[in-house]
């Protein structure tokens, strides 16, 4: 194996320092599915199968307030939706091929797709991709098994107030990304959809229809910053 450059050497030292970072929402996910109802074994398959962390929060805030699996499959789903987008632009730098895909479908989160556009050669860019998807997915396992026996040996996790932690971090995970442009309007449009269809829909209904909300007025801005930075 050829000894890794101090650039490398940096690359996979941050990729570390991400999945470090990154598993700590997995210790809070693994603890609010087992108090919303899943088993350890359900919690640990959401992470390893689904393994995105905006759409596993949205399934298990779905299943906590009394959510069917259909609205929370759904919500979970449209939400995992950019992943797809990412893969669009990963894939000229990665060129993978075969079984290979598989895996980087899977690794291709927030976080890695991140990484690897931030690197200025296509052979940074893969080796930022794959270290940092391989450091979240371990850390966020072995998180969210650490979180799920945690809370499971509890009484009663509300005991903890695990059960207002669903919205908690949601927050957190979202707070950070409020700061791009259009962020804030995408995230009113949203809200205020979900609040004011909450009292006359059932449980899971707002918040799918406020994802697509979302996902509508993201479109909307992002095609306003288009026609000013063409004008510009």
């Amino acid at each position: 194996m050829a000894r890794l450059t101090p650039d490398r050497r940096r690359i996979v030292r941050d990729a570390v320092g991400v999945g470090l970072a990154v598993g700590a929402y997995g210790l809070s996910f693994g603890a609010i599915a087992t108090s919303a109802g899943l088993t350890v074994l359900q919690a640990c398959a959401l992470s390893l199968l689904l393994f995105s962390g905006g759409s596993q929060f949205a399934y298990v805030g779905a299943v906590a307030s009394g959510g069917g699996p259909v609205a929370a499959v759904l919500t979970a789903v449209l939400l995992g939706t950019r992943n797809s987008l990412y893969g669009l632009r990963l894939a000229p730098l990665l060129r993978v091929r075969g079984v290979r895909k598989f895996a980087a479908a899977q690794l291709t989160i927030d976080e890695s797709a991140a990484m690897a556009v931030a690197q200025d050669t296509p052979p940074r860019s893969r080796l930022a991709f794959w270290s940092t998807g391989i450091a979240v997915f371990v850390c966020w396992n072995l998180a969210t098994l650490i979180g799920a026996v945690g809370a499971e040996s509890l009484s009663d996790p509300k005991d903890l107030g695990l059960d207002a932690a669903v919205g908690a971090a949601f927050l957190a995970l979202v707070a950070p990304r409020l700061r791009e442009a259009g962020a804030g309007t995408v995230f009113t449009v949203a809200a205020l959809v979900a609040l004011g269809l909450t009292p006359f829909l059932g449980y899971g209904l707002p918040v799918l229809l406020a994802a697509v909300a979302a996902v509508a007025a993201g479109w909307r801005v992002t095609g306003k910053t288009r026609e000013l930075e063409h004008v510009g």
